[in-house]
């Protein structure tokens, strides 16, 4: 088969080429990358394990001053380490949060479970008077006991989630609150951070957030190898 006037044999043993200087070698654009942030970010308020996330949360983002807005309970990142290490699941309110997890850092090929599409779910939306995304927080229940939840997206997720622990007796390993927007974002995490239930968190403050940046936190405590 050809392809140009060439094989296609002949067309991946052709190097590319380029009239830009740029770095082609996807080992080499992390390892700048994470050097780059750390020599530019203020991470002296964070122990090993939390300075790890918070460098790739900020990856992700491409925000050096992300610092400014990134909070760790104390022990959240250990516990979700230690949870995953265990074979805990993951939970997350939206499928860009699944789908952004990188599976082969799981430490034992845990679960990611996003339940949205669940066809009970918009049904309890309807009666609950709620987001979708909310109510699928609904059918966590009976996974959620040491599960480390991701909330990415959605800020009616996250205040569902903490109305329904305090009547439920389940509690996470640790709660990520990283849902991005306008209305009801800060709020949200303002609410997870200052909780009364002895809850991990890690957050960030402010309209910030959002998919991406909540992946990165997931994929640095899935395994310490950056």
């Amino acid at each position: 088969m050809t392809f140009g006037g060439s094989t296609l044999e002949e067309q991946r043993m052709t190097p590319a080429t380029s009239r830009y200087d740029y770095i082609t070698d996807g080992a080499k654009i992390y390892e700048r990358s994470f050097a780059t942030i750390r020599a530019e970010a203020d991470l002296s308020g964070y122990d090993a394990d939390e300075e790890r996330v918070a460098v790739r949360m900020i990856h992700a983002a491409g925000e050096i001053d992300l610092t400014r807005d990134i909070a760790f309970s104390p022990g959240a990142v250990a516990a979700g380490m230690a949870a995953l290490r265990a074979g805990a699941p993951i939970l997350t309110d939206v499928q860009m949060v699944a789908s952004g997890v990188t599976r082969k850092r799981l430490p034992a090929d845990n679960e990611v479970i996003c339940l949205l599409s669940d066809p009970r779910v918009p049904q309890l939306a309807a009666d609950l008077g709620t987001t979708r995304t909310a109510a699928a927080v609904e059918l966590w229940r009976e996974r959620l006991d040491g599960a480390v939840v991701a909330i990415g997206n959605a800020p009616t997720a996250l205040f569902h989630l903490l109305d329904r622990l305090h009547e439920w007796e389940q509690r996470p390993a640790v709660i990520l609150g990283i849902p991005v927007g306008f209305i009801g974002a800060a709020e949200s995490k303002e609410a997870l951070a200052g909780n009364d239930l002895d809850l991990r968190s890690i957050v960030v403050h402010g309209r910030r957030g959002g998919s991406a940046i909540t992946c990165g936190a997931i994929n640095a405590i899935s395994s310490t190898q950056e």
